[in-house]
């Protein structure tokens, strides 16, 4: 799990799909974490991906940096412990000047049956299941 954070933190920005109805909806995302076992992510709650992921909570992250790419499908759990929220944000500070772990908008949500797929052009692809 820690070798997906980090290749996440490492791309900086990774695409995040949702389903809306019968569509499809990407959009960048930069938090990724690891709390108690599992991988985070953030948003917050007045957001329509909020509204997405509540309605259904099969997605799919996707992220290239130097000629390899992974994805990342599985299903998002929101944890609503403050706990959870502070972590997050302690470890992305610049967070904070829009989120704080005891309002009530500030969403982490951690991976559940995931399974991450590392791809290149050079060699076979790596599975990650957590």
């Amino acid at each position: 799990m820690e070798e997906v954070r980090n290749f996440l933190k490492d791309c900086g920005v990774y695409y995040l799909a949702t389903i809306d109805g019968d569509m499809p909806r990407v959009r960048p995302f930069g938090t990724a974490e690891i709390f108690e076992g599992h991988l985070y992510i953030q948003t917050g709650k007045i957001k329509k991906v909020y509204a997405q992921i509540k309605n259904n909570n099969n997605v799919e992250i996707c992220a290239f940096k130097d000629g390899k790419w992974i994805r990342i499908e599985g299903k998002l759990i929101e944890d609503d412990r403050v706990e959870a929220r502070k972590d997050m944000l302690d470890k992305n500070p610049n967070l904070r000047n829009m989120y704080d772990e005891n309002d009530d908008n500030t969403c982490v949500l951690y991976f559940e049956s995931a399974k991450a797929t590392i791809y290149s052009f050079t060699e076979e692809p790596k599975v990650i299941t957590f």
